[in-house]
């Protein structure tokens, strides 16, 4: 039985997903050092290139090698650009599902980005790795992440109840943890279907990167 993802590229029209590489690392520690980052993830902060660095080299590869899903630079086609990440965790592969988490740059929001690369990371998942279920877990006041998880057609299942750390910033720049509910959305192989047909979402391909 497969327990391990393939060390692949996917591409849209607008976009490459791939592996991190060094080149990537001013850009990605700039990224998760901003407020939407901070606030809804549990991040470090300050996120030093230190900490780019090791997720990079150690953290991301990992995450394939050992089975527990795959991470993804998101960057744009034209400019290379990154634009965000997306993260398959908590893979299990007897049931083939796994949890998608996400992540898009300040100067690259309101472009449809998340939607597009988590869409087609989705269709890669069902349609070439024959997955089951893809779950996906926003924090209640994040209405953003709600967003793109309704444009890809995932439906909402439940709330976790207080089950989840954001943080807060106070006026003195200072950050408190909060905690907060989660709501629980789904994403099955049927419900793909007619999601963005005939839009720059709706197509993609992949190719293995080694």
């Amino acid at each position: 039985m497969t327990t391990t993802f393939p060390d692949v590229s996917i591409s849209t029209e607008r976009l490459v997903l791939r592996p991190f590489e060094e080149a990537d690392v001013p850009a990605y520690t700039e990224m998760m050092n901003d407020e939407t980052v901070t606030a809804w993830t549990p991040v470090p902060h300050p996120f030093t290139r230190a900490d780019a660095e090791r997720w990079i080299h150690e953290i991301a590869p990992a995450q394939r090698t050992t089975g527990r899903g795959i991470v993804f630079a998101v960057t744009e086609f034209l400019t290379q650009r990154l634009v965000g990440t997306v993260r398959l965790k908590n893979t299990d592969w007897r049931l083939l599902t796994t949890e998608a988490a996400y992540a898009t740059a300040p100067w690259a929001r309101g472009e449809g980005y998340a939607t597009e690369s988590l869409l087609a990371v989705a269709k890669w998942l069902f349609r070439d790795r024959k997955f089951e279920r893809l779950e996906l877990r926003t924090a209640a006041d994040n209405t953003a992440s709600q967003q793109v998880a309704q444009k890809i057609g995932a439906i909402s299942e439940g709330v976790l109840r207080n089950a989840w750390l954001a943080r807060i910033r106070a006026a003195d720049g200072t950050w408190t943890d909060t905690r907060t509910d989660l709501i629980v959305w789904s994403l099955l192989p049927e419900d793909l279907d007619g999601v963005a047909d005939g839009s720059a979402e709706s197509g993609y391909a992949y190719s293995d990167w080694s």
